[in-house]
This record gives C-alpha cells, sequence and structure tokens, in this order.
C-alpha cells in the first residue's frame, strides 16, 4: 500500500483516505472548460439553446463565446433551421484546425492527462479504428460510447490525472454519482442512462470485482446529517443530545470504532448490526480545526459533560497558517482546507499554476484560471506562500492541524512519503479528544486501552492531551513505521504506563486476551478504526465495501471487542 506522496509524479495514484467529496466540496461553475487537440469548448449546463430563444446573432454569439469557430456555428444553424441547436450537434460536427489558444496554461495542464491515457484490458472491438487518435481522443471516445455525457467525462479526466485508464474514468464518474444524493455543495452532473452500462459490459466487470448490480445501480451513500455534529460540537449544540443505548452495548469495556463517514449505502448498517445496533455519529472535523474530515464513530461512551481540549486549534486557514495572509489573493475565498490526503500536489504541477498566474497581465487573473487554479488548490490542499505561489502542506503543517505534537511524524529514517501516509490515515485529534474526555472522570486513576489499528496513537495523544493517565496500552498496528512513531511519543512524553505492541489483528486470539485480561485485570475501552480504503469513494479501483481486502478488517475489530466482552463477563 505505499505510494508517491507527490499525486503528480505517481504513475497511478490510489488515495488511502476517503474524502473524494472533500477535494470538491464546492460546486463547479456551470460550464467546465475542454481543451480539444483542435481547440478549447466549454460545455455548460444547458446543452440545448433555441433559436426561438436567442437572435441569430446572439446564438452565434453564444457558441462562438463557448470555443466553437464561427463558421462552424453558423453552417449548424443552417442546416438545423429552426430547431434546436445542440452541442452534439457542434461537437459532431467537422472541425477545422485550429490555433492553439493563447491561453497555453490550458493546453499545457491537460497534456499531461492526455499523454499516455491508455487502459490495455478496457477497450472495445472498435479499438482498432481508433489507432489514429490521441489518448485523451481516445478516452472521450469511449467514454461516449458507453453512454456518458461529454461534461461528465471530461471532469472525470480532469479529476483522475494524467495516467487514468477508462476503468478508472467509469469509477469516478459512478463514484460521483452516488455521492451527489449525499453532499448538497457536490457538483451536478447530468444523469447517464444506466442501461447503457449493462450493454458494454460496465456491470460485468463490476460484478467481477466484487459488486453485484444492487451495488452498481441501487446503492447509495448513506444520507449525512447537515450539520454534521454528531451529539453537538464546542461550537454549536445538537437539538436533542440524548440517546438511548440498546442492551448488549453495555460496557465493561467501553469502545469507540471510526470510519469515513461517506460509505456506500448498507455500509454502515452493518457496522451498526455488528457492533450491538447502537446509532453512529457523524461529526465533520471542520468544526475542531481548519481542515473538514467527516467521520462516523460508533461507541458507547457518555455523550453529557463533553469538554474540548484547550487551548482551542485554530478553526480557519489564515489563523493555523498566518504566514499566508500576505499572499492570499482576494478571490480565493477559502476557509477552510478539505480533507488532508496521502498524497500532496507535486512541483510540477505548482511551477504550471505559477505559470498560468504569471501570464495573465492584470492584476486579477480572469475566471477561467481562477477556476484552474482553485481546482487544484482545492483537490491538492495548495496554500499561498509567494506572489502566484502555491505550494502543498509541510507535514509540520498536517501534523498541526490533526491535533498532533510538532515533529510527531519526524525521526527514526522515516521518510515524508510515509510521513505524509500516515497523517493521512490518521485520526483528527480534537475530535477524538471532545469524544473521549468523558473518560477523565470515569477512570481518575488511569485507563488500561486496547487500541487496535493504532496508527501513528491519535488516541493515546487525544487522552494524553486530556489529562488521563496511560495504565496499559496494548496497541496492534501493522505499519513498522506507525509502530516506531508511537512508540518514539511514548518515550519522549515519559509515559509512565506499559505499551505492548502486536502487529496483526487477524492474529490476536482469544488464548491471548485472556492472558491480557488476567495480567492488567481488564480493558476499560477498546478502539479503533479499520482501514477505509474498499469504503472510500475516492479509491477508484477497489471499493468494495466491507467485503473488500482491507476495509474488511473490520470484522477483526469486533471479533476481538465480542471476544473482550466475553471474557471480562466470565466469572472469576
Amino acid at each position: 500500500m505505499d505510494q508517491n506522496a507527490s499525486g503528480e509524479d505517481s504513475d497511478n495514484i490510489d488515495w488511502d483516505t476517503e474524502d473524494e467529496l472533500e477535494i470538491q466540496s464546492s460546486p463547479l461553475p456551470s460550464s467546465s472548460r475542454l481543451t480539444y487537440p483542435d481547440g478549447e469548448a466549454t460545455v455548460g449546463d444547458a446543452e440545448v439553446i433555441s433559436t426561438t430563444d436567442l437572435s441569430h446573432s446572439k446564438l452565434i454569439n453564444h457558441f462562438v463565446g463557448m470555443g466553437f469557430p464561427e463558421e462552424l456555428v453558423a453552417k449548424v444553424i443552417e442546416e438545423n433551421g429552426n430547431c434546436s441547436v445542440t452541442l452534439p450537434a457542434l461537437e459532431n460536427s467537422p472541425r477545422q484546425e485550429q490555433p492553439v489558444d493563447s491561453d497555453h496554461y490550458s493546453s499545457d495542464y491537460y497534456e499531461n492527462f492526455a499523454d499516455d491515457l491508455s487502459d490495455s484490458d478496457s477497450w472495445c472491438e472498435d479499438e482498432e479504428n481508433t489507432d489514429s487518435l490521441s489518448g485523451k481522443e481516445k478516452a472521450l471516445s469511449f467514454l461516449k460510447k458507453m453512454g456518458y455525457t461529454m461534461e461528465e467525462a471530461s471532469i472525470a479526466m480532469e479529476r483522475c490525472g494524467p495516467d487514468a485508464s477508462v476503468d478508472e474514468l467509469t469509477d469516478f464518474i459512478c463514484a460521483a454519482q452516488m455521492a451527489r444524493a449525499a453532499d448538497p455543495f457536490f457538483p451536478e452532473l447530468p444523469e447517464k442512462p444506466k442501461r447503457k452500462l449493462l450493454e458494454n459490459g460496465m456491470w460485468k466487470r463490476k460484478k467481477h470485482r466484487g459488486c453485484d448490480s444492487r451495488t452498481m445501480f441501487d446503492e447509495e451513500p448513506l444520507r449525512l446529517p447537515n450539520p454534521m455534529i454528531g451529539y453537538g460540537v464546542p461550537t454549536e449544540l445538537c437539538p436533542t443530545p440524548y440517546r438511548n443505548l440498546p442492551e448488549a452495548a453495555a460496557g465493561p469495556p467501553y469502545f469507540y470504532y471510526e470510519n469515513v463517514a461517506l460509505a456506500p449505502k448498507g455500509v454502515w448498517d452493518t457496522i451498526k448490526r455488528f457492533l450491538y445496533d447502537v446509532e453512529p455519529e457523524f461529526v465533520d472535523s471542520k468544526y475542531f480545526c481548519a481542515a473538514a474530515r467527516k467521520r462516523g464513530y460508533v461507541h458507547n461512551l457518555p455523550i453529557q459533560n463533553r469538554f474540548p481540549l484547550v487551548p482551542l486549534p485554530p478553526r480557519t486557514i489564515k489563523e493555523a497558517l498566518p504566514l499566508t495572509r500576505r499572499w492570499w489573493p482576494a478571490w480565493d475565498t477559502r476557509t477552510k482546507l478539505n480533507c488532508l490526503q496521502t498524497c500532496i500536489g507535486s512541483a510540477k504541477l505548482t511551477e504550471r499554476l505559477r505559470k498560468a498566474l504569471e501570464d495573465c497581465y492584470d492584476d486579477e487573473p480572469p475566471a477561467h484560471v481562477q477556476k484552474y487554479v482553485m481546482d487544484e488548490c482545492r483537490k491538492w490542499n495548495l496554500v499561498w506562500v509567494g506572489r502566484n505561489k502555491l505550494a502543498p502542506l509541510e507535514c509540520d503543517e498536517v501534523e498541526m492541524l490533526l491535533g498532533f505534537p510538532k515533529n510527531h511524524t519526524r525521526g527514526g529514517g522515516i521518510s515524508r512519503t510515509d510521513r505524509y501516509k500516515s497523517l493521512g490515515n490518521s485520526f483528527q485529534v480534537d475530535t477524538v479528544a471532545y469524544h473521549l474526555s468523558v473518560l477523565k472522570d470515569l477512570f481518575p486513576g488511569g485507563i488500561n486501552m486496547l487500541s487496535l489499528f493504532s496508527g501513528i496513537g491519535g488516541a493515546e495523544v487525544a487522552l494524553h492531551k486530556l489529562g488521563v493517565p496511560l495504565k496499559t496500552v496494548v496497541s496492534v498496528e501493522k505499519s513498522e513505521v506507525n509502530r516506531n512513531i508511537v512508540r518514539g511519543w511514548w518515550e519522549q512524553t515519559n509515559q509512565k504506563g506499559t505499551l505492548i505492541d502486536f502487529d496483526d489483528v487477524t492474529r490476536v486470539d482469544g488464548d491471548q486476551l485472556e492472558q491480557l485480561i488476567s495480567n492488567i485485570g481488564g480493558f476499560d475501552f477498546v478502539i479503533g478504526g479499520s482501514p477505509c480504503n474498499n469504503l472510500a469513494g475516492s479509491n477508484r479501483h477497489h471499493r468494495d465495501g466491507l467485503e473488500g481486502k482491507e476495509s474488511s478488517l473490520f470484522y477483526d475489530y469486533f471479533r476481538i471487542l465480542d471476544l473482550v466482552k466475553c471474557i471480562m463477563a466470565k466469572p472469576n
């Protein structure tokens, strides 16, 4: 699961964290700019313009403004008479060679995903007829034949990057269609005929990957609450801050399970069913810090008398990163960062953005340049570090935003790539600490904790910041890098308790647990967040839900928790 921390330098990005919605958290404008080999066109929401709605000259000006040659527009209008003039009619018409747009940043940008775009196992029987087309044209043609609109195809190509295969592009579009039902800020795209997928064999490919037809067409993400504040956050109170826990959920021990909020429909129902029918608490970390992080938490902790960590962390980008204030342009209206991922934007990307901005002679770049820059800023969480200069977040800045101490992931031969990866898969400490704050009064003398999928120790850091003594922590974490980070933090903070670590949750069995429980007198708290790789919409390759290779480890969380409950329920 190792991957390059630089998005563009990686041959095949496969996001390790969920929030593909976070990287597209603001709606796209009504038109998206496309660059064809022979010019540019803009595909808007209204694909049909009637000659009865616009005068002849206005109609010509309308499509010329979208990038179509005036002669071509006039010819299509003449051929169609008083009929509606459609974008497909213009797109399918013979087009003369057009000079390269003076906004050469656009052609440079799109060349990066036009080059080498291929999918050796996904082309249809017509492949031999497309040999003369570029990679981008092949992809657009193939997606169009599958029933997708040009707008869907072009946005997918823009988002997925230069090396995206057709299979990845179709996965992206499907995930986007599922996501729109759950996020009001997700850009609307035209609906695609579902039957086309079956006709083109897409259903067979999806079923082969572990999805059935219900997963493909009927399953949508769970509708999440808005605002996503669970049973309340420090700045906003829930109207009904109470709940009734099922009897089976009663402790000991207390338990806490975390995963991505935006999972396919049915995933959280399954998680809830296995975790004693406890309702998930969905919270977005943007209410605690300057970055969004939408997560669901299933737990049996009390929800009254919670309190936040103090001092409260900065909640806007400029408060968190004050040195950016000087260079932040007025047209970049972001106040929050999107979800902090495991990858960062490359130097090549930031250099293209700089050139695009410097090529604009006005103080404020035109709308299409602003859109291009802002799309990349939101996708890669870029911040302003100089005049026309953008840069990805540094590791210590990500640590600060996620609530970890400075240099938490530094040292021990850990690379920057590993640091970004470990941070991108971690808890947001302030959010989790707010939920765990009730443990301080419950366990004033200290706590025995079983930490499954420990990562870089977000739960341990949260409890330490809350002032809850860690008597014994049994940590189970596959990554040696992460285990070293937790061990280093344990030593640096002079913990007085005992840290025991294991490397594989699948090998933790009843005998081991019984021995541990006998030695320490029982676990007070079981916490964990199993991998989200197969749940996240941003994972375009293996979004197989809880049946996926990594995310199926949720069942080990439940297995171990249930074993602990059963062992501790035995009479002494």
